[in-house]
């Protein structure tokens, strides 16, 4: 049923009964941090530095969930790939292997959450108190990742059996959670201590944990193709390469953007602190699209890697076309919707004077280039489904790094270290897309050339699997 439904479905369809659940989960993926800004923005006291020490420990929190999010990638291919073929031994044996992965990456950020961030958060600041609550936001959320850790894996499993619902059921469940303890434990209702940024910190983990129980629970109801014995445990260094030789260019793909933010907070904290808070929200905010947009490019690469697997030009050439298409329609409806209450949104958060000044031209100028970016990632997911990693990272290095850094110093640089005139830098993401996305376009001409019109003229019409 679900390979008739990959291979004759129509493919404006497919996209979508794929996409709609993917873009749910990813833009939950997001309501932890802007929940927890929005709560902690409005503290009666320190509200604006607690803002800010979130904006700080963001960029570690992005790394966290690329590498977990980038191992469940890699486990959901192998794993989906093992079942299609009848195998669910080698199925079995790489979700196992998948999940040990998973307890040594929270292994890794408990080390990190414990003896780093102190170091970490100090590295972007000099306020000794946005510094306090920066390292303290960061311990809990690292400490206890666990449920993050553990929820990117059985997410994608559920993923790769077909059973995205019981996934975005979890990850409504943990954000639902997250929501309603966050003002809880915050401001300290209903009897309990107010915790500030601390209880916002708890409040994320909390529901990271619920997002992960459910999600163990409906992996073990629900996907019983794959086998959950101990055995399954013991790291396999051959399965391992397999998982992260798909896992690893997702992961960095998701870790540059923890590297620009980090870098982007560093260039803007030499001209003030309102203009990296600024940053941080918006940030936060833009997000959604994003994730949104990433949730697109999930669907993109299943339906474009099945297409390739058949041989069917046309259909590949359709999911190209579409997944652009409703890429463009989010990212252009994401585009409107700032321009028009761009203040609204920067009021939701209590800002005030040079800080929701700057967030409100962060809104103005920066969504502009949110189109070229929409288009940047679903190409993204094209590269990846047709196995050309190198040009996939090559504009993820564009849009977050080559284009970004220089620009952003030169911005800067111009501002003459007026607070008044960080608008500037915002200049940098519509310039830094566009260019993106011309070579994105220039890559992706050549690589339907070469990959799909002359290698089907030379196999007349044969399955391209396994070249």
């Amino acid at each position: 049923m679900e390979n008739t439904k990959m291979s004759a479905m129509p493919v404006r369809k497919l996209m979508l009964s794929t996409g709609i659940p993917m873009i749910v989960s990813m833009v939950l993926q997001a309501v932890y941090n802007i929940v927890d800004s929005a709560f902690v923005s409005n503290m009666a006291v320190g509200g604006e530095q607690a803002l800010n020490a979130l904006t700080l420990a963001f960029p570690m929190q992005i790394l966290m969930v690329a590498v977990g999010i980038g191992t469940g990638v890699g486990a959901n291919v192998l794993t989906a790939k093992n079942l299609g073929a009848g195998d669910t031994e080698k199925a079995s044996r790489a979700a196992g292997n998948a999940e040990f992965m998973a307890a040594v990456i929270y292994a890794a950020f408990l080390l990190f959450g414990l003896f780093g961030t102190e170091l970490y958060i100090g590295s972007q600041t000099s306020d000794p108190e946005t510094a306090r609550m920066g390292a303290d936001y960061l311990r809990i959320c690292s400490v206890l990742s666990f449920g993050m850790s553990f929820f990117a894996i059985y997410e994608k499993l559920l993923q790769a059996t077909g059973h995205s619902v019981y996934s975005t059921i979890a990850q409504t469940a943990g954000a639902v959670t997250n929501i309603i303890l966050d003002p809880v434990l915050i401001y300290g209702l209903f009897g309990l201590p107010e915790m500030g940024v601390k209880g916002a910190a708890y409040a994320t983990v909390i529901g990271q944990i619920v997002s992960f129980v459910l999600a163990l629970i409906f992996h073990l109801r629900v996907n019983t193709a794959i086998k959950n014995k101990p055995g399954y445990l013991k790291p396999d260094l051959r399965v391992i390469k397999q998982i992260y030789s798909v896992g690893l260019p997702a992961i960095i793909s998701q870790a540059l953007i923890s590297v620009m933010t980090y870098g982007m907070n560093l260039i803007l904290g030499g001209i003030s602190a309102e203009a990296v808070t600024a940053y941080g929200l918006f940030y936060k905010v833009m997000q959604f699209l994003l994730f949104a947009a990433f949730g697109m490019r999930d669907a993109i690469m299943p339906i474009t890697a099945y297409s390739y697997g058949m041989g069917d030009a046309d259909r590949i050439r359709d999911s190209v076309k579409y997944g652009q298409l409703y890429t463009f329609i989010i990212m252009l409806a994401g585009t409107i919707v700032l321009e028009v209450f761009a203040e609204p949104f920067s009021a939701l958060f209590g800002l005030s004077g040079t800080t929701s000044e700057l967030c409100v031209s962060a809104m103005h100028i920066i969504s502009l280039s949110f189109v070229f970016a929409g288009a940047n990632i679903a190409f993204q997911g094209v590269f990846q489904a047709l196995g050309a990693g190198v040009s996939s990272l090559i504009i993820s290095l564009g849009r977050q790094l080559v284009f970004v850094f220089p620009f952003a110093l030169l911005f800067a640089g111009m501002t003459g270290g007026n607070a008044e005139n960080a608008w500037l830098v915002w200049l940098t993401f519509p310039i830094a897309e566009v260019l993106t996305a011309a070579a994105a376009l220039l890559l992706h001409l050549r690589l339907m050339r070469t990959k799909v019109t002359d290698r089907l003229a030379v196999n007349g019409g044969r399955a391209f699997a396994g070249k």
